[in-house]
């Protein structure tokens, strides 16, 4: 298995290696939903786009889980627009995550965190959680999440504007909104955004994974491909 997730440049060329690869994503999205839970669960303050989420969660008396998809699925049209790369897993990607957050929830496997002391190491180990999952579901080549295609759509757009920048205006963009609907803000906000980046690229360094690598195959070449085989 870790073999084949190594392989960075393999293509889904046939519609069993999609099928595969289709149930890789879903599976790693559902774990990732589980490090989702996790920095929320600690308790300090909420990553920028789950501020977002959990503020429309609270405004408008809907699940976790249910916010994330509207959020997630309103970035996937605006990609869409901008006519940027869309592949089957963004899909997968907008829907799982946020409704594996809402089964830990009603599961209730950890208790929201008492103090910053236990909710600090409850958020990194989410994050690492995260980090790997991104790893197992990104080897799965069929797209990116909607959030990171829609930040290399704006880099793109944005040309004289570093990717650092256009990053941290659409997260200050998404924890301001959030914020302002209610989504908790704190020290947790703050490791999110400057820790996720660097937890990431270790995760990926232990593994020997070069995302670059990676030719992510678009949805009408996944489905050509299913009707032609």
């Amino acid at each position: 298995m870790y073999r084949f997730l190594r392989e960075e440049n393999r293509t889904n060329r046939d519609k069993r290696t999609i099928f595969s690869n289709v149930i890789l994503a879903a599976v790693s999205l559902f774990i990732n939903g589980f490090g989702v839970y996790l920095t929320i669960q600690a308790n300090i303050g909420a990553g920028p786009w789950d501020v977002l989420n959990l503020g429309i969660s609270n405004s408008f008396g809907i699940l976790y889980g249910t916010a994330s998809i509207i959020v997630s699925y309103s970035i996937l049209g605006i990609d869409i627009l901008m006519k940027e790369p869309i592949g089957i897993a963004m899909f997968i990607d907008a829907f799982v995550v946020g409704k594996s957050v809402d089964f830990f929830n009603y599961m209730d496997f950890v208790k929201p965190c008492s103090s910053v002391k236990t909710g600090i190491p409850v958020m990194i180990l989410g994050l690492v959680i995260m980090a790997y999952t991104q790893y197992t579901y990104m080897a799965a080549a069929l797209g990116c999440g909607p959030r990171d295609t829609l930040l290399v759509g704006l880099v793109k757009r944005l040309k004289k504007v570093p990717l650092g920048v256009v990053s941290i205006v659409l997260l200050s963009v998404a924890t301001f909104v959030g914020w302002l609907l209610g989504g908790p803000v704190g020290i947790g906000t703050l490791i999110c955004a400057f820790c996720t980046g660097p937890i990431m690229q270790l995760a990926f360094n232990t593994v020997h994974f070069d995302a670059a690598k990676i030719h992510h195959q678009k949805i009408t070449e996944s489905f050509r491909t299913i009707l032609n085989k």
